[in-house]
This record gives structure tokens, sequence and C-alpha cells, in this order.
């Protein structure tokens, strides 16, 4: 097993040689679309420009793989002066619930969002609603003032000939889409409009989820507050993207390759299960998801300390998901991101298996990586073993992870009771041992 190790750490060190200038890539296309926005700003104050961008150039570094990123664009509000309402009728589907937001009779410094542009008079008598700020009202004319503010900063060379288009500009259901030239690359912004407010976050809540991050982070994230984005022509709901990003920015406060393992698979995926991007399949934001789980999962430091063991905790959560057809959304664990998707789960599962069983073609980029590869981890398959918390979901848990690790030949922990659990758990399945691919 020391034999192998290295060729993991070559191929991070290949992803981490391509960061900077992937960063500088990114930058370069922010600033073009900030430029713009900062003239769309002049043109209507009550769209500011959002210059903390941290978090989605650090995203950005992560990836191998290309994708939309998101520019939010803060609505100059005071949102703590809105009303929120949840419609009375029960909302149908898994996810975060929606809500209205309603400015109040006599409300101070609302002026602006009471026109007819962007808001629609309430149909019921109320002794407090004015009515409401509408989602669809207020992305329409983000939409022409987008395309006035590119004319202009085109017209004056506010911007490189070429970097940006307004043609490329398509409406979404939750934001504006366009394609920005950094030079070398072009990379699709999604353009949406947030309302940053104090707003519950009840996932964030719950104890069982402060385990594998850092004392009292998730408390400084609610802190933070939230962004509401649209959920629909009339509703908005709290951006579960938002929330994702800040926990996974804060696992790379702790010691271990959790972020490495991430971009380890995100590279994978692309490369390999994906066919270097020519094929369907997984999106970095599925194993974003599949990090935290694993985080959750195995939140002892000893997991994450070597690289290999670590891409391995988001390997074996991974393929459970595949098995069973379900990725349980993080923060709102009733959806269930691999329903209604358009991917053969059963060729990916296939892929990944193969991977997680003999992993060194995949990893090998450079001649001298070239020889003959170690036999595969896996004698048999291990499907059926991982399909038991879609029948019994008190499997999801460390024991029976740890049960997984082993199979992949990767469970080096030296704690007696956790070892004692893993061993316990595995006397309970070992009725599977023979279960096929």
């Amino acid at each position: 097993m020391a034999m192998q190790v290295p060729l993991w750490h070559h191929y991070l060190q290949a992803i981490r040689s391509r960061g900077a200038a992937r960063v500088q890539e990114y930058q370069r296309a922010e600033d073009v679309l900030l430029t713009v926005l900062e003239h769309l700003h002049t043109l209507d104050p009550r769209f500011l420009v959002d210059y903390s961008r941290d978090l989605e150039a650090f995203q950005f570094a992560l990836r191998s793989s290309d994708g939309p990123l998101d520019m939010e664009v803060p609505l100059s509000v005071e949102a703590a002066a809105l009303l929120v309402e949840e419609p009375e009728v029960a909302q149908t589907g898994d996810g975060p619930k929606s809500c209205r937001l309603g400015v109040p009779r006599g409300g101070a410094g609302l002026e602006a969002w009471v026109t007819d542009d962007v808001f629609t008079a309430s149909s019921e008598d109320s002794a407090e609603c004015l009515g409401y700020i509408v989602p669809s009202k207020v992305l329409q004319v983000l939409k022409d003032r987008l395309v006035a503010a590119i004319v202009h900063c085109k017209h004056h060379g506010l911007i490189t000939p070429g970097s940006l288009n307004a043609n490329s500009l398509r409406e979404e259901k939750l934001g504006l889409s366009l394609l920005v030239s950094s030079g070398w690359r072009t990379i699709r912004f999604t353009v949406v409009p947030v309302v940053r407010r104090k707003h519950r976050a009840p996932a964030l809540e719950g104890a069982q989820l402060t385990l594998g991050f850092p004392e009292g982070s998730l408390k400084r994230i609610m802190g933070q507050g939230v962004a509401l984005v649209p959920s629909n022509a009339q509703l908005w709901r709290v951006s579960s993207d938002d929330l994702l990003t800040r926990l996974v920015n804060v696992l790379g406060s702790l010691q271990g390759h959790r972020l490495d393992s991430l971009s380890i698979l995100d590279r994978v995926n692309h490369e390999s299960w994906c066919d270097g991007g020519r094929s369907p399949g997984l999106h970095f934001s599925h194993l974003k998801m599949v990090l935290l789980w694993a985080a959750v999962l195995f939140p002892a430091p000893e997991d994450w300390a070597e690289l290999q063991g670590a891409v391995y905790r988001l390997l074996v959560v991974l393929l459970c998901c595949l098995a069973t057809s379900k990725l349980p959304h993080f923060l709102h664990p009733e959806q269930n991101l691999l329903q209604d998707t358009s991917l053969d789960l059963r060729a990916l599962y296939q892929r990944v298996e193969l991977f997680a069983s003999q992993p060194e073609a995949a990893l090998r980029i450079h001649v001298t990586h070239l020889g003959r590869s170690p036999p595969p981890r896996l004698s048999s398959g291990v499907r059926a073993l991982l399909q038991l918390p879609a029948s019994d979901p008190s499997y999801w848990a460390t024991a029976y992870f740890d049960v997984l690790l082993d199979k992949f030949q990767v469970f080096h922990i030296q704690d007696k009771d956790r070892i004692s659990a893993m061993q316990s758990i595995f006397r309970k399945t070992k009725t599977l041992g023979g279960e096929d691919r």
C-alpha cells in the first residue's frame, strides 16, 4: 500500500499546479462582469454590487470541471423591514420552504420597491401588507438593465472586445445565465438577485450536524444571515448553495485532506467518469454534498490525515448513494439529489466502483507513472452491502461506512470502540459476502 501513496500526491500536485491559473482566469472574467454590474447600479440603484467574492474564487480553484457560477446581485432593500410570509397552501415537493416578501403599509425607506416594475399589490384587504416584491418582475428588470449596461460598457470600451456578449444572456428559473470570456477560458455565470437578511435555517440548527465541523462554526455561519433567492415566479427561498459553500469553506480550516479529496474526485469525475466532459455525469455540487456527509460520518481527525484514506471516505459515501439511487441533500435530507435526473446511475456506479477497486489507471498522468497495477482491492462486488441503508436507514452511520472502508482495505483506525462497532456491523452483514456487482 505504501508504494501507491505517491501516485495520489502526484495527482493532487497536478491539480494544484493549475489552481493559481484557474483563479486568475476566474478573476479576469469576474472583473468584466463586475464592471458591467457597476454601471447597472448607476442605471438602477436598487441593484447593488457585491465585491465580497472570496468564496466563489475559493470554490472555483477546487474544481477541474466547468459549470455555471453564481454572481449574486443584492437588492438595496431594508430586509428586516419586509414581511416574510409562507403560503397558506401546503407546499409539495422536497427542499427548502418558499416564502413571499411583503412590503408593510407605511414601511419607511421602501418606496423604490412599490413600483409596478417589481411589485404587485396585495389582492387581500390586509391591515399590515401592502403587497409583494415579485421575483419574476425583479428578474425582468435586472435583465433589461444588464443588457443596457453591457451595451454601454462595450460602446465606451470599459470591457475588452469579445469578453462578453449580450446575445448569450438567457433567462433561467432562478437567474440570468451569461457567458464571460477571461481570455483563455469562457465561464458561464448565473446572475441571481438576492435579499440578504437574518433568517432561520433549521437544517443548520440540528445538533447532529455539528459533528465534523469546528466548534462554533455553524453558529457563526448563521450569524452572517442568509440569501433569499427566487424559488419561482412569485416566491423566494433560502439559498442552500450559499450555505453549503460556506460549510465547505469551514472544512478547509481543519487539518487534513478533506478539500483535497474533493478536488481529486472532481478531477477523476470530469476526466474519467464523464470522459473529459463529453458524457453526462455527476456535478461538482453532488461531490460537494458527498464531502459534507463524509465530514459528519467521519468526524475524527485521523480519518483525514492521509490522502488516500481521505478520498475513500468520500468514495464509500458516493458508492452507497449511487447503489441506492439516493443522495440526500445535506440541509434537507428529505430531498434526493439523484431523483429525476437523466443520469444512468447503474453505469455510473460501475465506473465509480471500478475506480475504487483499482484507482491507479485513472491517477496516472505521466509516462513515469506507467507500470503494473496492483490487484483489485475487491475480490467481489459490494453492491448488495451498499444497498442496506435503503431498507434500514440506521445503517447510515459511521460503523457501517467503516465496514465499507475495510472492504477497500483502507480502514486503519486504532480507536478500540470504533473497531468494535465496525466488527459488530460486519458480523451483522457478513451473510452478504458473496454479493455480485
